[in-house]
């Protein structure tokens, strides 16, 4: 049974849980192999499959993630980009969802509208998962590879806090509201009143049992903190107008390293790109805590178990999904005993 993944909170949390155990599990694999990086997993799951990676916007670690991983998994891939397709002549995403799902077995979307990552899942059907590579809403993918990361230095996340400090309206930061409710850490956002976080969502999120609190001081957001995380201040289709201002509110919520001084058991990280200077110092970008090139990595390892879950072949979510829990592997029977002689005993005849 096939699943589209577009945004954490549509996605069950034991399905969430089930794929961040699989992308660890994986990753550990390899490593022990020390396998090439273009070499397949012993099991190539996904065999035979093919998937179009259909980006509207530039794009580095998520296209070369998701190439690497249909790689690794046995499948295969087409880069297609926005500009060389009939959309650039006005064809809907609509149409090209059912062309294309004619043609592939799952589709990737990244583009500025999430109405048009919807509208593609939509007609692509259930048999052609679509799996969001970001759009203006939310990135999901990112997200689960930053809380691998997490895990990996500082162990399970449930019960830490983490703080966010930037824009707290911008794609990452409503991502990360989602996780907080999906995975039960307390989320600190640290931004400017310009750039605070849709009332609606707060309020949902916090219906929903996520502890996420709001602070105007970038210091007060990142006191004792286990992570600080932030992101460009400024998207690819800001104006320069909209980029100068934006940066000018900004500024006093840079990653420095009096910001880190007041968390000091905490890993910093970015999604990247960064623009070091801006929204991260690079002391604080190239100190031991970050773990922005760790996270970069994991965006590899997230994205396999991420396909493995929208193909329907991991199989946690799977049975999850039927409401069965996964079938164990029987056990193999025991020999019979042996007799004193050697010989094998036989069976007591009935009276």
């Amino acid at each position: 049974m096939t699943a589209n993944f577009l945004d954490l909170q549509s996605t069950p949390r034991e399905h969430l849980r089930a794929i961040l155990t699989a992308a660890a599990k994986r990753k550990a694999a390899r490593e022990k192999r020390r396998l090439p990086k273009a070499a397949p997993d012993a099991d190539a799951p996904l065999r035979g499959h093919m998937l179009a990676l259909l980006f509207a916007r530039p794009s580095t670690r998520t296209r070369v993630s998701f190439a690497m991983a249909m790689r690794q998994l046995g499948g295969d891939c087409l880069d297609l980009g926005g500009k060389e397709l009939q959309l650039q002549r006005g064809e809907t995403i609509a149409d090209t969802g059912r062309v294309l799902s004619r043609y592939v077995d799952g589709i990737v979307y990244r583009g500025d509208s999430h109405d048009d990552l919807l509208a593609l899942a939509d007609a692509t059907g259930p048999q052609t998962p679509v799996i969001n590579g970001l759009s203006r809403l939310s990135h999901p993918c990112q997200v689960l590879a930053d809380i691998l990361t997490f895990e990996e230095r500082k162990g399970g996340i449930a019960g830490r806090a983490l703080s966010w400090i930037g824009d707290g309206r911008n794609n990452m930061a409503t991502t990360w509201i989602h996780a907080a409710v999906a995975f039960g850490f307390t989320l600190r956002i640290g931004c400017p009143p310009q750039f605070a976080p849709d009332a609606i969502l707060l309020t949902r999120a916090r219906r929903q049992g996520g502890t996420i609190q709001c602070f105007r001081s970038a210091m007060s957001a990142a006191k004792d903190s286990e992570a600080i995380m932030t992101d460009t201040w400024v998207s690819m289709s800001a104006s320069d107008q909209d980029a100068a201002r934006r940066r000018h509110i900004l500024t006093p919520y840079n990653i420095s390293p009096q910001i880190m001084e007041l968390a000091p058991d905490a890993i910093f990280m970015h999604c990247l790109p960064a623009h070091r200077g801006e929204e991260v110092s690079d002391a604080v970008m190239d100190s031991p805590a970050s773990a922005v090139f760790q996270e970069a990595e994991n965006r590899l390892h997230a994205q396999k178990a991420i396909l493995l879950h929208c193909f329907g072949k991991l199989a946690a979510t799977q049975a999850k999904r039927r409401g069965r829990p996964p079938k164990a592997k029987a056990a193999k029977p025991k020999p019979a005993a042996k007799a004193k002689t050697g010989k094998v005993a036989k069976p007591k005849r009935k009276a």
